[in-house]
């Protein structure tokens, strides 16, 4: 570690005018990619030290590869959601759109009564232009916009149709790839298992 200190004191520093001018990536006035370059270097020698000494296990992870590597959809999926964890399950959002907003609050409190869903928003205001019996349609309708638990998604879609009065009623889901670990968890918390 003393060579790779030595080597950081040797490089030339960036004035602060020029490192806010510049727009780049720079950490303690040297570029980015030049310490990423020398803290890769450096872990070679941590990894054979920790080998030698038998800590591996309890070395922590190394931000630097969490941020190079976070553009992968996989790893970000993961790292971001923590739907790895125990406290959480894979979550989706699901649209239902709805004639008025009677409607609407009367299918949104049977969906969270049935604990289909954690939360129901209803978003009122939309105009819906769509194809229909052959020609062009245009409605006023509002939008329910459904948080639940990515299994339920079959018992939801059944309940809509059961409860709705449109002869097909929109039942679109989207997953959740990303957000804050305690509102998933609450997800999970509040909704039923299947």
């Amino acid at each position: 570690m003393v060579v790779v200190g030595n080597l950081f004191s040797s490089l030339p520093r960036t004035p602060p005018s020029v490192r806010a001018a510049s727009g780049a990536a720079i950490l303690h006035g040297r570029r980015a990619p030049l310490v990423g370059a020398l803290w890769v270097l450096s872990l070679g020698a941590l990894t054979a030290l920790s080998y030698r000494t038998g800590c591996i296990q309890s070395q922590r992870r190394v931000p630097f590869f969490r941020l190079k590597f976070a553009n992968q959809p996989s790893v970000r999926a993961l790292h971001s959601t923590g739907m790895a964890a125990a406290s959480t399950v894979p979550s989706i959002v699901v649209y239902v759109t709805v004639p008025n907003h009677e409607v609407g609050k009367k299918l949104a409190e049977s969906i969270v009564n049935e604990k289909l869903a954690a939360c129901v928003n209803i978003v009122p205001g939309l105009q819906s232009i769509y194809w229909w019996d052959g020609k062009v349609q245009t409605d006023s309708e509002e939008l329910l916009i459904i948080k639940t638990r990515e299994s339920l998604l079959n018992s939801l879609t059944e309940h809509v149709k059961a409860n709705h009065e449109y002869e097909v009623p929109e039942v679109i889901a989207l997953p959740i790839n990303g957000g804050n670990d305690k509102y998933l968890e609450w997800i999970k918390n509040s909704t039923r298992d299947n």
